[in-house]
């Protein structure tokens, strides 16, 4: 920077929001930033967490950001998310949980056509900061203290006073953005802090080396190889996944760095019992009681670092503003490290705020601040009853099964294939995507209480899992699979997007009307409730309510004889959770019970 006392940008803090920010904007801005950091060191000698990214924050950092080459280097590609549930225990139960072939799986098992990556947070973060500091417009300031911020309304520069090197600094700045994390220098300063309906907690540790679930097992080598599930699952290593095993208002994950292995449990503080783990033995040792096939592996194991949060769900009252400030990153909003959003809500503030930073003139940024402040909001607030309700429908595969492909049809069409067409920033997308999402929202809201309540209800009726393990890809959800292919429709404008969206809307609005129905058909022990056109028409997805009841009485009303439903989609496709499917034939006046096929040989 060639003036001392003035630039165009400044970020508050370099961590991976600050970071990235400063990359953004030094790549597609002719803008000079001052980058300001309290620490002395960046990265810091502590590992950080927040490792998983997914297709938005990949397609972010390595496409936008142009990071690619040194995501192949230096991090693991990652092989989507998987998720694990032990097998049932009580009377006659044979199966422990102590080995890896005992658990149900559900996975996308080919990799992703946008990749992603388990980052080393560390390493990416000293080569953000080595990348920008090569860049005469970036002045880079660590070590600061005493930092004071005055916004000024009237369109006149900022300013932006700190002390470093022991001596005392202002600078005029015509942008202002706090990266400074859970710090939050703004938010706190202008009374932007909102609580979240999200409890949630999280205790996580670093051991040395790689957990390989699949070693966690009595098999030899060659049966680990000729498995009979392997005809499902594939044959690419597992622990590449951001694997999660599923319990009762819980979560672990299992990421691989370089050299070590990422282990966290995340839990809704009302039903988790937090001091189990707040040490990092106590949570090596819950983890080998609660999935036992960990006790092959992890007390062997070298701890090299451990944290945790009692609570790290907030949001914001403001994001951007025309007054030419803006947050990023922690700094903002969190939701939940379930699916890994958190680099995702870094892209979207990011690319929105270099948006704006490029404005010409004060009434385009008025424009860009108000449509960029409701996106901001509507794609963070559509995360959250994912999380604040559907922490109660983690502990069974086939809700869990339900509520992801649900989520990640959502995802795929919604948030990724915006994103990697530059269309956030367009205009005229604008209105046609806030008319589509908002028609999602009731929905989502309502479906989510809906799975939470029939976990509930097949906790208290006793249902019965199948009894073998289940392997189930998320892909044979057809309407996830055709949101998948929207990541092929790259360069379209806003008008075909909106085209695409409105397909994705309606294949949606049908799934949402399938988990109803399915849901019923469970509840009522008849597999025909499901394709009953009558009863499949008459649920009212803006009034969506767990009722045992309800469906009795409908599918009474209905009549098992009536006009059958045509899905889009595979009705059956759930039934493999089951160790029985009640049905009853046509014409038939009895119940009979159909064996569930299973899809591994035995």
């Amino acid at each position: 920077m060639v003036d001392d006392t003035r630039c165009d940008v400044v970020i508050l803090g370099a961590g991976m929001a600050g970071l990235t920010l400063a990359r953004h904007l030094l790549l597609d801005t002719d803008r000079t930033v001052l980058l300001l950091e309290r620490r002395d060191e960046v990265p810091p000698p502590g590992q950080k967490v927040g490792e998983a990214t997914v297709q938005v924050s990949g397609y972010y950092l390595s496409k936008v950001l142009d990071l690619e080459e040194h995501l192949f280097r230096d991090h693991f590609m990652k092989y989507n998310l998987r998720f694990y549930w032990k097998p049932e225990t009580g009377a006659g139960a044979a199966a422990t949980g102590s080995a890896i072939e005992e658990y149900s799986q559900a996975y996308i098992r080919s990799f992703s056509n946008i990749p992603s990556f388990q980052l080393d947070r560390n390493r990416l973060e000293a080569e953000l900061l080595r990348l920008v500091r090569l860049d005469p417009r970036l002045t880079y300031r660590a070590s600061v203290s005493r930092l004071e911020v005055e916004i000024s309304p009237s369109g006149e520069d900022h300013t932006v006073r700190f002390e470093h090197d022991g001596e005392p600094r202002t600078v005029r700045a015509g942008w202002v953005v706090d990266a400074t994390g859970r710090n939050r220098v703004l938010a706190r300063r202008r009374g932007l802090e909102r609580p979240s309906p999200i409890r949630h907690g999280a205790s996580f540790a670093w051991v040395e080396g790689l957990v390989d679930i699949e070693r966690l097992t009595g098999r030899t080598r060659r049966e680990r190889r000729l498995a009979p599930e392997r005809s499902v699952v594939g044959h690419l290593p597992v622990w590449l996944a951001t694997n999660h095993f599923m319990g009762d208002g819980f979560w672990l994950w299992v990421i691989p760095l370089p050299g070590k292995t990422s282990l966290g449990v995340v839990y809704d503080a009302e039903v988790f019992p937090r001091e189990r783990v707040a040490r990092p033995e106590g949570l090596i040792e819950w983890i080998c009681e609660e999935f036992p096939l960990f006790a092959r592996d992890l007390p062997q194991r070298r701890i090299l670092h451990h944290g945790g949060f009692r609570s790290f769900a907030y949001d914001t009252g403001q994001a951007i503003s025309p007054e030419r400030w803006a947050v990023t990153g922690e700094a903002g909003r969190f939701s939940d490290p379930l699916y890994s959003p958190g680099g995702d809500l870094i892209a979207f503030h990011n690319t929105l705020i270099v948006d704006a930073v490029r404005s010409a003139t004060s009434d385009e940024l008025a424009e860009k601040a108000r449509r960029y402040e409701a996106l901001l909001r509507a794609l963070y607030e559509a995360y959250v009853p994912s999380y604040s309700v559907g922490y109660g429908a983690l502990e069974d595969p086939e809700i869990f099964g339900l509520k992801y492909a649900w989520e990640l049809s959502i995802y795929f069409a919604f948030y990724v294939f915006p994103f990697v067409n530059d269309l956030f920033t367009d205009r005229r997308f604008s209105a046609a995507f806030g008319t589509l999402f908002s028609r999602l929202g009731p929905i989502n809201s309502g479906l989510q209480r809906f799975l939470a309540a029939f976990s509930r209800w097949k906790r208290a009726t006793g249902a019965p899992r199948a009894a073998r393990p289940t392997f189930f890809d998320f892909t044979e959800v057809a309407t996830l699979a055709a949101a998948e292919k929207t990541f092929y429709r790259v360069g379209v404008d806003a008008l075909e997007a909106r085209t695409v969206l409105a397909a994705q809307l309606e294949g949606l609005e049908e799934l949402a009307r399938f988990v109803v129905a399915h849901a019923a058909s469970v509840v009522l022990g008849d597999s025909r409730v499901r394709t009953c056109r009558r009863f499949v028409e008459g649920i009212d997805l803006r009034a969506l309510a767990f009722d045992p009841d309800d469906f009795a009485r409908r599918w009474a009303a209905s009549g098992p004889d009536g006009e059958l439903y045509e899905w889009s989609l595979d009705p059956t496709v759930f039934d493999r959770f089951r160790a029985v499917f009640p049905s009853r034939a046509p014409g038939a006046g009895r119940e009979t019970m159909e064996p569930v096929p299973q899809e591994v040989p035995s």
